[in-house]
């Protein structure tokens, strides 16, 4: 089992917004533990990597989530009870060609 920074979180809760919400965009809630475990800031843009694909989005740490777990809005290819992971974007690394490193 993967623990601390690649610790897999479970969403319990998805949000899809219409065209006229006020609140739209990519979004993922974790706990406070989550986001220290993961060195991750709130409001910090991160990368959800889930089963399918791989989006950017906004964190927001949110003590009422249970730990293990993820609220998360707007974000393609995501349905309940998917296991996905949270991570901060390398963008200082510089750009990779198949994945391997420049």
């Amino acid at each position: 089992m993967s623990t601390g920074r690649d610790a897999p979180l479970q969403v319990v809760r998805f949000v899809g917004t219409r065209a006229g919400d006020p609140d739209r965009g990519p979004l993922v809630r974790i706990n406070a533990n989550e986001a220290a475990q993961r060195l991750l800031l709130d409001g910090e843009l991160v990368y959800v990597e889930g089963p399918r694909r791989r989006e950017l989005a906004t964190l927001v740490i949110d003590d009422t989530i249970r730990r293990g777990e993820a609220h998360v809005r707007d974000i393609a290819g995501l349905v309940l009870t998917d296991i996905i992971r949270v991570r901060r974007p390398e963008f200082d690394r510089g750009p990779t060609v198949r994945g391997l490193p420049a």
